[in-house]
């Protein structure tokens, strides 16, 4: 019995045409309805993001400051109360004007150059009782430094404290003192040393050698002068 012919053996060939493919073109995939909203979207999102980092990026910000250094407060020297008093040199000899020591008792502290040693002697200047003040018998003028030792002199106006401390009860007017041994000196009295020299302070209580160093003065117009020392 005849076989049956296949029915592929009966299948019809197309034609070939020169510069046509026989097979059917492949649908391009970038063409799909949902893969062009998926790009879209992608490239929306793109641009927003673009967008929000560029309204939220800093704007004008500062460098941060430096740590401060901690300041270490040093305390201001104190100021030398020297500073102001006068200093009587030889070409400045001035020490005070004459309306500074306007009344009996009055005193002003100044300091005198040693011409020979250049050191500045700490001195006081003292209006007497019943003196001028335009002519120098009515001041004295003498080293607050003691003659012998280290001590220093002081003016002492205090009528109490020279009865409790110097125990010298009978004072009626401001004396100077050394209180190192508590010997008085009186600037109305005045005391002879060896050659018959005569120096203003004599010694009214205590044992010390001699008055302070006297400094001579003159007066000038209004101004008192310190010309030398003992």
């Amino acid at each position: 019995m005849p076989e049956s012919p296949s029915p592929e053996r009966f299948k019809a060939e197309m034609p070939e045409i020169p510069g046509v493919s026989s097979q059917l073109p492949h649908k391009n995939r970038g063409s799909h309805p949902a893969i062009r909203l998926i790009i879209g979207l992608l490239a929306v999102l793109l641009v927003l993001f673009i967008a929000i980092r560029w309204v939220v990026r800093p704007k004008n910000v500062d460098p941060p400051a430096p740590e401060a250094t901690p300041q270490i407060e040093v305390p201001a020297p104190a100021p030398d109360p020297s500073a102001s008093l006068p200093h009587a040199t030889e070409a400045e000899p001035g020490i005070a004007v004459v309306s500074e020591l306007g009344k009996a008792w009055s005193s002003k502290e100044f300091f005198f150059r040693n011409r020979l040693t250049g050191e500045n002697i700490p001195a006081l200047l003292v209006r007497l009782p019943g003196g001028s003040a335009s002519q120098a018998s009515g001041y004295w003028a003498f080293a607050l430094k003691a003659p012998y030792g280290n001590c220093q002199m002081e003016y002492v106006e205090d009528m109490a404290k020279l009865k409790e401390v110097y125990g010298f009860a009978t004072a009626r007017h401001p004396m100077v003192g050394n209180p190192c041994n508590h010997t008085l000196f009186d600037p109305t009295r005045m005391a002879s040393l060896p050659g018959n020299i005569l120096v203003r302070g004599a010694i009214a209580q205590g044992s010390d050698l001699r008055p302070p160093l006297g400094i001579e003065v003159t007066v000038k117009g209004k101004n008192i002068l310190a010309e030398r020392m003992e």
